[in-house]
C-alpha cells in the first residue's frame, strides 16, 4: 500500500491516545493539546503554523524554510476518463490547492507558489490528500515534486513530476513522472493498491541530480536538471512491496526507509543502504513505520516514526529514533501527531512536522524546532 492510503484507510477509525510514553524521557511540551515528549538535553517549541498538510521541506539559499504542502484536495472527478486506484481506496478527486511556503527565521510563513495539483483520497477509506511531496534546491535553483498530479488523481491537465521554480513564483515542468512510471512497470507492483500516476514521496538533491523515491510502484529514480529519468533501483523487484518512504545521503551512498505494510507490524521497518549504482543491503532493522530520514550534525542517523505501538494511525503516536554507527537506537522524541517529513537547519536544530496529514480543508499542519543542548 502507499503510505497515504494506509493511512487513509485508517483514519477516519475509532482512535485511543497511547498513554504510556518511555521511561528515561525528561521533559514535556504542550501543542494544541497534545504532549510531546523528549529526551533529556532536547528542547521543543513550535516554529511555524498554517500549513495544509505540510510534507517534504529543506532550508534554501536565503536561510529561509521551503515547505511542500498537500494542499486540501478537490472535487473533480475523472471516473470513466482514465485509469483509477482501485476502490475502495479510490477513486480520488483533484484540485489545485496544493502549495509551495516560505518560512522566515520568525516562523513566519509566505507563499512561494500555490494553485499545484493536489487530490483527496475517497473519504470513505479516511481523508486524507496528496499533493506537492517535496522540494530541493541545485544550484541555488528551487525544485519541486507533484504527487497529487495526473488523470487518475482527478489533474488530467498536469501529471505528477518534478518542476522548476523561479524567484517570482512562476514554475516548469522538468519531468513528466507519470508518463515514466506508466512506460517503465515494476517488478511487482500491488494490484489490489495501485497509483497509476504513482506516489513520488520524498526527494533530495545530490551532487548535481534529484533523487525521489515513490512508495506505491516502490522505486528510486535520478533526474538531471534537464529532466532526464534514470531508474537507479526497482526495490519490488527484491523487496516486494514494502512501501520505501524518504531518502537520505552520506557519503557515496542513498538511505531509504520503509513503512511496510498494513497492519503495521512493529520493529519490522528497515531503512536500506544503496549505492549509487543501486548496490542494496540493509543498514537498520526494528524500526516501526519509518516516514522520513535525516543525518544530523552529529553524524547520525535520525529516523522519524509513525504508529509506533499501535495497530493503525493513532495521534500521538509518532517518534523520532537517533541511530549511531552501530546500529544502536536511542528515542529522542515521542507523542508527534501524524509527523510527516524533518531536516536540519545550519543552525544545527532539527525541524519536524506535526499534524502532517488527515486533514481535509483545514490548516492545521505545523512544524516543531528541537534544539539538541550540548
Amino acid at each position: 500500500m502507499t503510505i497515504s492510503n494506509r493511512l487513509k484507510m485508517f483514519v477516519s477509525q475509532p482512535i485511543r491516545i497511547v498513554m504510556g510514553l518511555l521511561a528515561g524521557l525528561a521533559m514535556l511540551a504542550s501543542f494544541g493539546g497534545q504532549t510531546v515528549q523528549a529526551s533529556s538535553g532536547v528542547q521543543v517549541s513550535v516554529f511555524a503554523t498554517g500549513l495544509n498538510n505540510p510534507r517534504g521541506m529543506r532550508f534554501g539559499p536565503d536561510g529561509s524554510l521551503y515547505v511542500a504542502e498537500g494542499g486540501t484536495g478537490g472535487t473533480n472527478s475523472t471516473v470513466g476518463q482514465c485509469a483509477q486506484v482501485p476502490a475502495p481506496i479510490g477513486p480520488d478527486t483533484g484540485g489545485k490547492t496544493a502549495r509551495i511556503s516560505k518560512i522566515n527565521a520568525w516562523g513566519v510563513r509566505s507563499t512561494v507558489v500555490d494553485h499545484l495539483p493536489s487530490t483527496y483520497i475517497n473519504p470513505n477509506t479516511g481523508p486524507d490528500t496528496m499533493g506537492v511531496a517535496g522540494v530541493a534546491f541545485l544550484g541555488g535553483q528551487l525544485y519541486a515534486v507533484l504527487a497529487g498530479g495526473g488523470c487518475s488523481h482527478g489533474n488530467p491537465d498536469v501529471p505528477n513530476g518534478v518542476i522548476r521554480v523561479t524567484s517570482k513564483g512562476q514554475w516548469r515542468m522538468i519531468a513528466n513522472l507519470s508518463a515514466f512510471y506508466q512506460a517503465h512497470p515494476v517488478a511487482q507492483p500491488n494490484a489490489g493498491d495501485f497509483e497509476p500516476d504513482g506516489t513520488p514521496f520524498s526527494m533530495i538533491a545530490v551532487h548535481d541530480s534529484l533523487y525521489i523515491v515513490e512508495a506505491n510502484h516502490g522505486e528510486i529514480d535520478r533526474i538531471s536538471p534537464n529532466g532526464k529519468i534514470h531508474q537507479v533501483i526497482d526495490l519490488s523487484a527484491s523487496q516486494g512491496h514494502i512501501v520505501p518512504t524518504s531518502v537520505a545521503y552520506r557519503d557515496g551512498y542513498l538511505y531509504v526507509s520503509d513503512l511496510t505494510t498494513y497492519p503495521l507490524p512493529q520493529g519490522a521497518a528497515k531503512i536500506y543502504k544503496i549505492g549509487l549504482n543501486g548496490e542494496l543491503t540493509t543498514y537498520a532493522t526494528g524500526l516501526t513505520n519509518v516516514i522520513s530520514l535525516a543525518f544530523g550534525p552529529d553524524g547520525k542517523l535520525y529516523a522519524l516514526e509513525s504508529n509506533v505501538g499501535v495497530p493503525f494511525p493513532t495521534p500521538g503516536s509518532g517518534e523520532l529514533v537517533r541511530i549511531d554507527a552501530k546500529g544502536a537506537q536511542q528515542v529522542v522524541l515521542t507523542g508527534l501527531y501524524f509527523p510527516t517529513a524533518m531536516t536540519f537547519g545550519l543552525d544545527g536544530r532539527l525541524y519536524v512536522t506535526n499534524w502532517g496529514y488527515g486533514y481535509h480543508d483545514t490548516a492545521q499542519g505545523e512544524i516543531l524546532r528541537l534544539t539538541f543542548g550540548k
